[in-house]
This record gives C-alpha cells, structure tokens and sequence, in this order.
C-alpha cells in the first residue's frame, strides 16, 4: 500500500477536483432554469406548460450571466474565508511552537523526510480525540489537532497522526474535498431559498391557487416541473460529492505508515481515536477529520470502520493487530 507514491491516486483526485469545476456551469444552469420555470408558474400569466417553458427560458436568457457571477463571487468569498470558517466552526486556533515543541519537531521532521513545506498547525481544545488537514495551496495547508489527541496518545502516535494528515495533503484529498463542499454549498442555499419562498407565497403546488392574477393553466405543473429540476441538480450535485471514496482513509494510513515506518504506531492511534472522536463540528468538518461517525446527510458513512482500517494496516503494512 504505496500510499504516498500512488501517483493514480493523486491523478484521479485532480480529475475528480476538474470535473467538479466544469460541471460546475452546467449543473448551475440547469438550476437557473428550474428557478425561471418556476418563476414563470407563480408570476406569468399563461394558457399551457410549452408556453411556460418558453417563457421561462427568455427569461433564463436575461438572468444567466448575473448567475453565473453570483456563483463566482461565491467561489471567491469561500476561496478566501473558508479556513477562517472552518476554524470558526470548530473553535480552532493557532498552536505555537513554545506551546508544543515536540508536535512541532514531529511534524517538522515529516516535512523534512519528504522535502513539504511545513503546513501551520491548529489546537482545538477538547477532550475528544481527533485531527484534520485543511487548506487549498501549499501556503494554506493547516494540520489541526484536539488537545485530547496530544494528551492521550504517545510520541509514535501522534507521529503517525500527523503522517496520516500529510498525506491527505500529499494525496491532494483535502483540496478535493472543499472544492466539493463550496460545490454543493452553493445548490443547497439556492434550493433552500426557492422552496421558502415558494411556501411563503402561499404557493400549493399541487392544485391551481397562486399569489398572482392570471390564468392558472398549466402554472402548477410548470411549479411540480420546477421542484424537479431544482431536486435534480441538487442530486446531482451530492452524486459527484458521494463519488470521493472512502478509499482516501485506508491509502492515508497507509501512508503514515509507510512517512514513519511503523504501522503498529497508526494502528495503536486508531484504537485510542476510536469512541473517542466526537467533536462538534459541521459534517462538511468532520468528513475531513481522522475519524467521523457521523454519516453523511444522515444516510453514508464518510469513513470506513477503524476495525476495517486496522485490519488493512495488518495485512498490508505489516501492523500487528
């Protein structure tokens, strides 16, 4: 489990962190073009669904470009706060030399065996056991830690901790995975903002009472039509987020093991972590974290079990169980 020198692995990040980019427009004009049918059934007065949607898409021809600078202002303002937002979150802070001088060594030495430049680190203080990677570029790359971590585990474990975090940085993982969240953020508040709205209005989708004079032909399912391609974009959206593999956890430790030479060391941590975890945070956070059992949108786990991990550690790396 070459973990660090999977050179596919790292390739098959950066499509999936291209894909996401350019799907990006497309699925976004899809949406654009959800919100117009649906303005069109609310405000318009129209005699059938085809005029509807002929409607709706001159409208879509005039609102496009100020959409497609809405999304990349939201972009921008995430690129450049969301690791204040992350630490925010979490109550996250700067951890400096003085106050952890051998965590500082530990990951100093890391970096030096690899030839990284050393990410910043962060200090939650908490009882809970855990630690994540965070940031888009070299300059940004932050490791952040619990102080329970720092206190429960030994030197060897907390090294493999640190490893196991270098190398989601190495793999290009963390990169990935906010890219994916500022992705799906932004269909997740407009979907929500249409539906306020639409129950605000006074709207009943299914039959024929809106706030607007006019016809009401064909203007509620012009509405049902809307819902669905706003649902369907979303969809999508969470589809090509549930694509990251939980496979980034097994090739992480695999690469602490393989930065430090001593799987027993990982395996040990992740049986410490294990229970132990908890942090209250965002599930966009906690799916960037060492462990996280809370799955995701309530429904799929953004991790494999520790005991699959340590087991893969065993057979792989050459761990003892």
């Amino acid at each position: 489990m070459g973990a660090l020198g999977l050179q596919t692995h790292i390739w098959n990040n950066n499509l999936k962190s291209g894909v996401l980019l350019a799907g990006f427009p497309v699925l976004l004009l899809l949406l654009m073009y959800g919100l117009s049918v649906g303005y069109v059934g609310l405000v318009e007065p129209i005699n059938s669904v085809g005029e509807g949607m002929v409607l709706a898409a001159d409208h879509m021809k005039r609102i496009w470009p100020f959409a497609i600078l809405g999304a990349g202002l939201w972009f921008a303002i995430a690129f450049f706060s969301y690791q204040n937002m992350i630490e925010a979150s979490v109550g996250a802070r700067g951890l400096t030399r003085k106050e952890a001088p051998e965590l500082y060594n530990l990951l100093e030495n890391l970096c030096v065996s690899r030839g990284l430049t050393m990410p910043q680190l962060n200090i939650i203080e908490t009882d809970a056991l855990n630690a994540f990677a965070s940031g888009l570029t070299e300059k940004s790359y932050k490791v952040t830690v619990t102080r329970g971590l720092i206190e429960t585990l030994d030197k060897d474990e907390l090294e493999a901790v640190l490893a196991h975090e270098l190398t989601h940085i190495m793999n290009k993982d963390v990169r990935l995975l906010i890219i994916a969240v500022i992705f799906v953020g932004v269909f997740s508040f407009f979907g929500e903002l249409v539906f306020r709205n639409m129950f605000r209005s006074g709207v009943r989708v299914g039959g024929h009472t809106r706030s607007r004079n006019g016809d009401s032909r064909g203007g509620g399912v012009l509405i049902l039509i809307a819902i669905a391609m706003i649902v369907v974009a979303y969809l999508l959206a969470l589809v090509i987020r549930f694509s990251l593999s939980r496979k980034r956890e097994f090739l992480a430790d695999a690469g602490a093991a393989e930065l430090t030479r001593n799987p027993d060391a990982m395996i040990s941590a992740l049986k410490k972590i294990s229970g132990h975890s908890r942090i209250e945070a965002p599930n966009d956070v906690q799916q960037m974290m060492v462990e996280n059992t809370q799955p995701f949108a309530g429904v799929f786990a953004t991790h494999p079990p520790i005991e699959k991990r340590i087991k893969a550690l065993v057979s792989f790396a050459g761990g003892q169980q």
